[in-house]
């Protein structure tokens, strides 16, 4: 099995380095990629969907960004312990229609020991905003990393 370090248990540092390349991957928007940080029987809730193995999350995440247009992704450590970490992130996007939208959410991470993720739990909120109102834009800038996301 492939490692992908950091592994756990994980230190402030060693999780907060994971929290940012999961991030990182994340921006991509490239499914393939992002599924290789998942075990092949990773267990999802995303929302109200529940999925199982990289082949599902692979296809959940084309859909998504095949909705989600312009997506840009801002995570934050919320907590760890173990081989556990806890994130709030949020994201924007638009829509076909032009709308802009940004989700904020909290997702619930379990590693194995190879630092593989064999679970992820997410619960999402979206709210409509106007373009003007946007403030992420793109991945991350170097000098923002480690910076805390708003509240609101």
């Amino acid at each position: 099995m492939t490692e992908r370090p950091p592994l756990p248990p994980f230190t402030e540092e060693t999780a907060l380095e994971k929290v940012q390349k999961a991030e990182d991957a994340w921006n991509t928007q490239d499914p393939e990629r992002v599924a290789l940080a998942y075990t092949e029987d990773s267990a999802w809730r995303n929302r109200d969907e529940f999925l199982s193995g990289r082949a599902e999350i692979v296809e959940f995440l084309r859909r998504k960004w095949d909705r989600e247009l312009d997506y840009a992704l801002r995570k934050e450590l919320w907590a760890f312990r173990g081989n556990r970490i806890a994130v709030r992130y949020q994201y924007e996007c638009h829509d076909a229609a032009g709308q802009w939208w940004r989700s904020y959410g909290n997702e619930l991470w379990e590693f194995t020991d190879k630092g593989l993720m064999s679970r992820r739990e997410a619960s999402i909120n979206d709210v409509r905003i106007d373009e003007s109102d946007r403030r992420i834009f793109g991945p991350r800038p170097a000098e923002e990393r480690g910076t805390r996301l708003p509240l609101h």
